[in-house]
């Protein structure tokens, strides 16, 4: 009996693990989309106007009750404090969370630029609108 009980303990341990920021970033990195992929070919090892871009790079942005809350944005310019975010059809059905973030994020001094996956059939109309919004 007590090694059952040992078993769902274990097992609710399990059933509640919550990943830690580089590992679910580490996922994300995994789990492109293609849009993201095309992108991340133009900024990647600076190519995009000598800038240096990070993929899927955790940023803690708030902390509640000593928990650390992190955000993992699509791709992150330290050196210009710039969040880009690849909004596929999820982001239709969070917005007020995407809000929400969005205006820690701004506090906290970034500026974030979204573009829909759309917009993704001119990838150099694409990298117009990053160069505008970034330079």
């Amino acid at each position: 009996m007590n090694q059952k009980s040992n078993f769902i303990l274990f097992h609710k341990y399990i059933m509640t693990y919550k990943p830690t920021p580089t590992e679910r970033a580490r996922v994300l990195r995994k789990n492109m989309t293609e849009e993201e992929k095309r992108l991340w070919e133009k900024l990647r090892a600076r190519r995009f106007h000598g800038l240096k871009f990070l993929r899927q790079h955790p940023i803690t942005y708030e902390i509640v009750k000593n928990e650390r809350r992190y955000y993992v944005p699509d791709f992150y310019c330290a050196e210009k404090k710039v969040i880009i975010e690849v909004d596929g059809i999820i982001h239709n059905y969070q917005k007020e969370k995407d809000t929400r973030r969005e205006e820690l994020l701004k506090e906290m001094g970034f500026s974030i630029l979204r573009i829909k996956n759309e917009e993704f059939v001119n990838i150099y109309a694409v990298l117009e609108k990053i160069k505008s919004f970034i330079l």
